[in-house]
């Protein structure tokens, strides 16, 4: 009997997403016991004290003003040339890189990687990534019939591993002659860490020795979705300098997305960044991605892309806004602060957490402890190597007891 008619390249693909199953787990305990008694730290976005989903006001106000012509209206494939201008303002804010850049409008910071990754890496190629990574990376690289390498993010002392990525950087530059190195910082999702500049300059050296004086090439891909709630706004910017003038075989990509910064998740909004020494290979970057856009989605939002634009041109809209993602900002850093402070208090290791929306806790059996923490009614999401907790959707006064409870999970787990 028949049981597939699926082409080879698709047969056996099924998205099994622990973080929408985590998820739906804790919908359906809160509809029993109701939302008041679970703790529901499974969701990616920004939850106030009420535990209702968050969206910047200015934001709101300004896209709920757009025309219907705005709304409705098809964009450019490569994006609003306002948009595409203002993205660049909004990544670097004054630390913009030297050399020449060009943006191309994305479905989300997810549209960013899937470009990279098809435009960037031959069939059959190896992308790196640090082993603590957000799991979609590997599901776009497996879709596209490219493959995943890890290196150990943090060494004995918890500080950035730059020996262990020099070694893989080298062992796959020797099979292959590109490399694609997905980098997210700051605000890490999901151990909430953040590489220093001197890590950054680190990263930078060890890519110009592995290419010096060959003709192998790297894609440095930055994911900085996370960066609007990393910390004061141009300070962890500043690592941005380090990728000017590289040499022209170095291309980097930040991939920018207004699903976080701007709280507008759904919407799918995002921008590619090329940054290049060479005219030519920005050149080559905006036809490309271009091209790719024009083959999967078309073209993206542009009541979204609109937003943006009209925000970062008015003086008065951008002050608002930052002083709105500064106020969440604050609010998930006390979270973050009573949690690590009972952490440290009962034992309960975690890994070094700067900002942002998460926090991790390495673990050998991540999915027997939170299974466990079910129990208390306490849903976080198993990762390959501990437990990750979203910050940014757990009430302040669900924080307090929490780290406690994932102690006793562990120890129950592991006695």
């Amino acid at each position: 009997m028949l049981t597939s008619i699926a082409a080879n390249h698709a047969k056996g693909k099924s998205a099994e997403d622990s973080i929408f199953a985590a998820n739906a787990a804790c919908v359906a305990k809160a509809k029993e016991v109701g939302a008041a008694n679970v703790t529901n730290a499974t969701i990616g976005a920004i939850l106030d004290e009420d535990e209702k989903l968050v969206c910047l006001p200015t934001v709101d106000k300004v896209f709920r003003s757009l025309s219907t012509d705005e709304l409705i209206a098809y964009a450019p494939i490569s994006g609003l040339p306002d948009y595409l201008e203002e993205v660049i303002n909004a990544a670097f804010g004054d630390s913009k890189p030297e050399g020449y850049m060009a943006a191309v409008a994305t479905s989300g910071g997810t549209g960013v990687i899937h470009h990279a990754v098809w435009n960037y890496m031959d069939e059959g190629e190896t992308a790196l990534t640090s082993d603590w990574y957000w799991d979609p990376y590997s599901v776009l690289c497996n879709d596209m019939g490219r493959k995943l390498d890890t290196y150990t993010m943090l060494d004995e002392n918890n500080k950035y591993n730059l020996p262990a990525l020099k070694a893989k950087v080298e062992e796959i530059l020797s099979r292959q002659k590109s490399l694609l190195l997905i980098i997210n910082t700051p605000a890490h999702n999901p151990t909430g860490y953040s590489l220093s500049e001197d890590d950054m300059q680190g990263v930078i050296d060890i890519l110009k020795g592995a290419t010096a004086g060959t003709d192998k090439t790297v894609t440095l891909l930055l994911d900085i979705a996370y960066i609007d709630y990393a910390g004061e706004r141009q300070a962890v910017r500043k690592f941005f300098k380090k990728i000017s003038n590289l040499p022209s075989n170095i291309l980097t990509i930040v991939a920018y997305s207004m699903s976080k910064g701007f709280t507008m998740y759904g919407q799918r909004t995002g921008a590619m960044i090329g940054v290049s020494s060479s005219k030519e290979v920005i050149d080559e970057f905006k036809g490309i991605n271009q091209y790719t856009s024009r083959a999967t989605w078309s073209n993206i939002n542009r009541p979204a892309m609109k937003t943006l634009a009209t925000v970062y041109k008015d003086p008065e809209l951008l002050a608002a806004v930052q002083k709105e993602r500064n106020d969440y900002y604050e609010m998930i850093k006390a979270r973050a602060d009573l949690f690590m402070k009972e952490a440290d208090e009962c034992g309960l290791k975690c890994l070094p957490y700067i900002a942002g929306f998460f926090l991790s806790i390495p673990d050998s059996d991540p999915e027997a402890v939170c299974n466990k923490l079910h129990e208390n009614n306490i849903f976080a999401v198993p990762l390959k190597a501990g437990v990750r907790i979203a910050l940014c959707a757990v009430p302040l006064k669900k924080i307090g007891g929490m780290a406690a409870k994932i102690k006793a999970a562990q120890d129950a787990v592991h006695k």
